[in-house]
C-alpha cells in the first residue's frame, strides 16, 4: 500500500486489523469459511462499526483474501445501503517481475493519486510525505537492530507494537526517536531466538503465545513485521533515481518502482525466493530456530516450508492449519527438546 500518497493528501490513515477474540459470523457469511479468517474478522468489524467513523476504506491487492474483502465491501454497499459501509477503493498493485507489470502499477498509482486529490480537494505534497516516511523507515530500521542484538533489547511483541503504532507519521517519528534515545535503558531479553515465517500477524496473539514459553522472536517475513521496513524511497534504493523535488509525475514513477519491488511474502514470491530470503534473514538476526506458521484459510506459507527448511542451517518446524490468533506450540516444544 503506497501510504505516502495518503499522507501527501492530508488523510489520517490507519491499518485495519481483525480481532481473534471476537466472533466473525457476519464476515464468515459474506466471505465464506475458505477465506483467510483475518479478512473475515475485518469485514465483521467493519459491519459492526468497530472502527468508528471511516470516510473511505482503501484495500491493497496484497493477497486473494484482500481482493475478496474489497469485492464484498463494494457489493454490500451497493445492494445493502443500510450497512452504512464507507466507499471502498482498490489499489491494484501487482508484483510480477516484468516491466509490463511495472507500467501497470504506474497507472494504478496515478489513478490513486488522482482519486485522493478528488476526495480531499487539495494537491498532493508528495516530496514532504516521502521524506517523512523515509525518516520513519530509517528509525524503524534502527529499532529492528535493537531486536537483533544479542541479547535482544526488544521482544517480537514489543517490536510489532513499535512498528504498527496507529499514529500519524510525524507523531510516530517523534516516539521512535525517543525510543532510540533511551535504547541503553531497555531490558535485555536472553530467550531462545526464533525467526517467524508465514502468515501475517495483524494482532500480537501468536507472538505472545510463543514468547510466553521463553522464546524471543527476533525476525519475521510478513507484512506487519520486518518486510515493511523497506529501503528509503527518496534516496531511490536499488535501481531508482530518487524523488527530490521534481514533478508529481516523476515522484509517482519512483513510488511505483518502489512498491513494485515489494518484499517476498508468501502470497507474492516463489518458494525459491522465500527460501533464499529466509536463509539470509535467519543469519542476519542470529536466530536459533525457524518457525513457519500457516493459518487455516491461508495455506500458501506451508507450501514454501520444504524449500525453506532445505536452505537453512538451523532447526525448523512447521505449525500448520493454525486457528486465527492461536498457536499450537507442541511441534515447537518437541523440536526444542530434540536439539
Amino acid at each position: 500500500m503506497p501510504v505516502e500518497l495518503l499522507t501527501a493528501a492530508g488523510a489520517r490513515a490507519f491499518r485495519l486489523t481483525g480481532d481473534p477474540d471476537a466472533g466473525s459470523g457476519t464476515g464468515d457469511r459474506y466471505l465464506g469459511l475458505g477465506v483467510d479468517p483475518a479478512a473475515r474478522s475485518v469485514l465483521t468489524r467493519l459491519l459492526a462499526g468497530s472502527y468508528g467513523h471511516l470516510d473511505r476504506v482503501v484495500v491493497s491487492h496484497d493477497c486473494e483474501a484482500s481482493l475478496r474483502l474489497f469485492y464484498a465491501l463494494r457489493e454490500l454497499r451497493r445492494v445493502e445501503p443500510g450497512t452504512a459501509l464507507p466507499e471502498a477503493y482498490l489499489v491494484d498493485l501487482l508484483h510480477l517481475p516484468h516491466r509490463t507489470t511495472a507500467r501497470y502499477n504506474r497507472r494504478r498509482i496515478g489513478e490513486f493519486a488522482a482519486r485522493l486529490e478528488a476526495w480531499t480537494g487539495r494537491p498532493l505534497d508528495l516530496p514532504r510525505a516521502v521524506a517523512a516516511h523515509d525518516e520513519r523507515r530509517r528509525l524503524l530500521a534502527a529499532a529492528a537492530e535493537l531486536r537483533r542484538a544479542v541479547p535482544a533489547r526488544l521482544t517480537g511483541r514489543q517490536f510489532l507494537a513499535v512498528l504498527n503504532a496507529p499514529l500519524p507519521v510525524d507523531e510516530h517519528v517523534a516516539l521512535l526517536r525517543r525510543l532510540l534515545d533511551e535504547a541503553d535503558r531497555l531490558q535485555e531479553h536472553p530467550g531462545r531466538r526464533v525467526f517467524l515465517s508465514g502468515s501475517d500477524h495483524d494482532t500480537p496473539h501468536v507472538y505472545e503465545a510463543v514468547e510466553s514459553e521463553g522464546y524471543v522472536i527476533v525476525g519475521e517475513d510478513h507484512s506487519f513485521g520486518d518486510l515493511s521496513v523497506t529501503d528509503p524511497i527518496g534516496t531511490g534504493g536499488p535501481g531508482a533515481s530518487g524523488l527530490g523535488t521534481g514533478s508529481l509525475g516523476a515522484g509517482l514513477d519512483v513510488l511505483a518502482e518502489h512498491y513494485h519491488r515489494s518484499g517476498p511474502t508468501a502470497h507474492r514470491a516463489t518458494a525459491g525466493e522465500r527460501a533464499a530470503h529466509a536463509a539470509a534473514a535467519v543469519k542476519r538476526c542470529r536466530a536459533e530456530l525457524f518457525v513457519a506458521y500457516s493459518r487455516a484459510g491461508d495455506e500458501a506459507p506451508a507450501w514454501d516450508f520444504p524449500a525453506q527448511r532445505a536452505a537453512l542451517d538451523v532447526p525448523a518446524v512447521l505449525l500448520e492449519r493454525q486457528e486465527y490468533g492461536r498457536a499450537d506450540l507442541t511441534a515447537l516444544k518437541d523440536l526444542t527438546c530434540a536439539v
